[in-house]
């Protein structure tokens, strides 16, 4: 049956000064149940980011979001959180923190695709 399904997502975004609360998006994390779907699409623009924040460590940041898609996908490389279900790991990523890559609040709506609603997410919020 084709109809729409209930999802879930956070954009994710570069503090690197959280004190200041200024941030640039790097990528969205979307959750689908009916789909079984929870993939993270990032995009870092390291020339933008140095631009942002001249003593930012970008790979640090690049290593950061690695793993936000290792726990997406359950690889066993994501530590233990990975080893979690679907929206334990959702859950997981998108839960408050104050460290220089974070997730907006969790925002909800309806899709027909997981996959092509993270795709227009990802360059309406990102790129």
């Amino acid at each position: 049956m084709h109809g729409k399904h209930l999802f879930e997502y956070a954009v994710i975004r570069v503090v690197p000064r959280v004190e200041r609360e200024e941030f640039l998006n790097v990528g969205v994390v979307l959750y689908c149940r009916e789909e079984n779907f929870l993939r993270v699409r990032y995009t870092l623009n390291k020339e933008k980011l140095q631009s942002f924040c001249g003593q930012l460590d970008c790979n640090e940041v690049e290593e950061h979001l690695r793993a936000f898609e290792l726990i997406c996908n359950g690889d066993a490389a994501g530590g233990p959180i990975a080893a979690l279900d679907l929206p334990s790991r959702f859950r997981w990523l998108t839960a408050t923190r104050s460290t220089v890559v974070q997730s907006s609040k969790v925002h909800p709506g309806f899709c027909i695709s997981a996959e092509e609603t993270l795709e227009r997410l990802h360059s309406q919020l990102v790129l």
